[in-house]
């Protein structure tokens, strides 16, 4: 039960509550600290980075195909996105909202390949409070937010190679996080049919 201006007002599902109403937010410390606890877990199972990256990227794809269900379930009544700069502009305004508290910095089609794109953060909330240790060298947290945009891609029936990259900003400490996504021919293909 939720009140609503003196009114209760019932649901019948945790699912059909409306994810916009009012300040649902997980405390910045609260997230910071589970985040913690996820990546000292995984590089305790693993021998290297590559495989450490992989695990945050599946922990962050489980994420993102739940994010997808419930976000169409409560407010979009079901319907998802058709088109690939429909859904692309979904994941990097409505979801990046939904996730991060704000839209994504960019979205920018790639010049030198026709299916890349690119979402870019200056400051990616999980990569913010994040040292890495030398021997670690290009370890990138970015990961799993990398994760999360393929289980919305995927699940959305858009089937994508979606990495994360540090790129060095002129004039900054610490790089931007570009999350690369290349979509499978079968979307591109899809796309121009339906032009």
């Amino acid at each position: 039960m939720i009140g609503v201006g003196g009114k209760i007002k019932q649901y019948s599902s945790v699912l059909d509550k409306p994810l916009s109403k009012g300040r649902q937010e997980v405390s910045l410390s609260a997230f910071a600290f589970l985040f913690s606890e996820l990546v000292q877990y995984n590089q305790t199972q693993v021998d290297n980075i590559a495989e450490l990256e992989r695990r945050l990227e599946d922990a962050g794809y489980a994420v993102g195909a739940r994010v997808l269900e419930l976000f169409c379930h409560r407010e979009k009544g079901n319907r998802r996105e058709t088109r690939l700069l429909g859904i692309l502009s979904f994941v990097h305004t409505t979801v990046w909202k939904v996730l991060f508290g704000k839209v994504a910095d960019s979205l920018e089609k790639g010049t030198e390949h026709e299916d890349e794109y690119m979402i870019s953060e200056k400051e990616l909330l999980v990569n913010r409070f994040i040292s890495i240790p030398k021997d670690m060298g290009t370890f990138n947290c970015g990961a799993f937010v990398a994760g999360i945009v393929r289980g919305v891609l995927d699940n959305a029936g858009f089937p994508a190679v979606v990495t994360a990259h540090f790129v060095p900003m002129e004039g900054q400490q610490r790089p931007r996080t570009t999350i690369l996504i290349k979509f499978a021919d079968e979307v591109l293909r899809r796309e121009a049919k339906l032009v």
